[in-house]
């Protein structure tokens, strides 16, 4: 028999966190069955596992040798990263409280009674309205169980004590919690916690306690709590269409607060953790997901965006939002200058000038105004990929399916216009426009501000720049000879039509010349002159 851990190292923590992604994966049926609170969606076991294989992950990308608190930090960081539903948000504030505790020294008897008091804070601060009988009850009599061990007792009577706290509270949650007494069944969150605890004893002793004969049906009528719950509590059970989790970073505690409340006015089971860093992980049941969406904006930076849909009853439309009109399809272009506005407009798309800078608000608000039930977005380049994907989700709604199709130009824009088809299905049609985008190579020529460097080397102020994309390519003397070069190099690999949009201050006869250079050295290559009047770029080319 091995010999019992008296503390638990970096390597004992990796191996905990796959002994307990094993765990999971073995209970996970039994776990989905038993998920009534509080939704009954059947999934509490697949997010337990797949916010424990996110920790784990995180243990393995350390290196070697590495320390307890290095350790416990990656797999909270990869817990909150990756959490899944409130189970999973929940078991990320349990690997916080580790690592908040091992940072500062040994996981031992002592330190481990801490790392589960302080998880068990976190845990309870994280959600807007506790409720007995979850995951957090179970959680909190398992500390309490940790804390009752005499002086002296080593770390494998601390784990155990507070494993078996943890089973005996399961025991009791469905007195705690009317949906769990209705159904007859324990909690599906604690019976996961009591699978973890289970593999830290299994860690730290060489032996996995034997659960087989642990009952899931509903048990002893009432169990004290070990401490009093905040004031907020209330017995509630979420009714919202959506689940709505995305991560959130450049934030900060104040901005966090003030979203918390946001959320809380918008849905329930609202949960938002940290992973004592710079990063936090959202979570709410709410009736419009992207007003929650939006509130993120408002707080930090959004991204790994994830909604899940609980009920298919239509929502009413938001106040102020454009009531759509079944079966109509927009296209929404955001552009610069007054030529290219009226290019985009001629061929029937609603227009979003962005002569000044466009934010993902404004953006959003467009969209909302437009009256189609189904709108394709033209961005051109205006936000980065993440923002429009935030956008993207905040936008959509039962009234309205929105694409943004990946046009990173206004003459990757006016290659998908082009091909628009109304009569086809708003994904085919999208599916066409962006495939032309994507086979339009793009560039641009504009004139250096100042000296600077490039991926070519040192440019002075005045010289002409050739860019491919967002890359200065050519350097050259002037702008003429900048797009002379560009358009050799952009023709090089083959191209039937040039299109140049010209910028406001473009050079008188900068279109002509161009147009004489691919007459006289590309033949057979047919060239579209437009005015864009756009800012900044001299000219815009497209080669398609």
């Amino acid at each position: 028999m091995l010999e019992a851990l008296q503390e638990v190292d970096g390597a004992a923590l990796r191996r905990w966190a796959r002994v307990c992604v094993d765990g999971l994966a073995s209970r996970c049926d039994d776990i989905n069955k038993l998920n009534v609170f509080p939704v009954p969606d059947s999934d509490t076991g697949t997010n337990l596992l797949h916010t424990m294989r996110a920790a784990a992950e995180g243990a393995y990308a350390v290196d070697d040798g590495a320390s307890a608190g290095e350790v416990a930090t990656a797999l909270a960081r990869g817990a909150v990263s990756g959490a899944r539903g409130n189970s999973g948000v929940i078991l990320s504030q349990v690997l916080r409280g580790i690592a908040e505790v091992a940072r500062s020294g040994r996981l031992d008897a002592r330190t481990v009674c801490s790392a589960l008091n302080e998880a068990a804070v976190l845990a309870t601060d994280a959600i807007s309205i506790p409720v007995e009988g979850t995951i957090v009850t179970v959680l909190r009599h398992a500390a309490a169980a940790a804390d009752a061990c005499p002086d002296g007792t080593d770390l494998a009577g601390v784990v155990s004590a507070a494993s078996d706290g943890a089973v005996e509270a399961l025991a009791h949650t469905p007195a705690q919690l009317a949906e769990l007494s209705r159904a007859g069944v324990v909690d599906a969150g604690g019976l996961g916690l009591v699978v973890i605890l289970d593999s830290l004893v299994g860690v730290v002793t060489g032996v996995t306690p034997d659960r087989s004969d642990l009952s899931l049906v509903a048990g002893p009528t009432e169990v004290p709590p070990p401490a009093p719950l905040p004031a907020r509590c209330a017995d509630v059970s979420s009714s919202r269409d959506y689940e709505v989790m995305y991560l959130l970073s450049d934030s900060d505690e104040h901005r966090v607060g003030e979203l918390r409340h946001r959320l809380g006015v918008l849905g329930d089971s609202v949960i938002i953790v940290g992973d004592g860093a710079d990063s936090w992980s959202v979570h709410v049941h709410c009736a419009d997901a992207g007003a929650a969406v939006e509130a993120g904006l408002s707080a930090g930076a959004v991204h790994r965006i994830r909604i899940s849909c609980f009920a298919l009853d239509a929502t009413p439309a938001r106040p102020g939002t454009s009531v759509p009109v079944p079966g109509r399809r927009c296209i929404l272009a955001v552009v610069t200058g007054d030529g290219a506005a009226e290019l985009f407009a001629a061929e029937g798309a609603e227009v979003l000038r962005a002569d000044e800078p466009v934010t993902p608000e404004r953006l959003l608000a467009a969209i909302r105004e437009l009256g189609g039930t189904e709108v394709l977005v033209l961005p051109n380049g205006v936000l980065p990929a993440q923002e429009l994907v935030t956008v993207g989700v905040a936008a959509r709604d039962d009234h309205r399916s929105v694409l943004l199709l990946p046009t990173s130009s206004m003459v990757q824009g006016l290659a998908a216009l082009a091909v628009h088809d109304d009569s086809l299905a708003a994904v085919d049609d999208g599916f066409a426009m962006s495939e032309a985008a994507a086979s339009t190579r793009w560039g641009s020529v504009r004139v250096a501000a100042q000296r600077s460097l490039t991926l070519m080397g040192t440019c002075e102020a005045g010289d002409g720049l050739g860019l491919i994309g967002h890359e200065v390519v050519v350097i050259a003397a002037d702008a003429e000879e900048a797009g002379r070069r560009l358009l050799d190099q952009v023709l090089g690999v083959g191209g039937e039509l040039v299109t140049l949009l010209l910028g406001a201050a473009a050079p008188g006869g900068l279109a002509n010349a161009l147009t004489d250079h691919v007459a006289r050295n590309h033949p057979g290559v047919e060239v579209l002159v437009y005015p864009g009047g756009q800012d900044g770029d001299l000219l815009q080319v497209g080669v398609e």
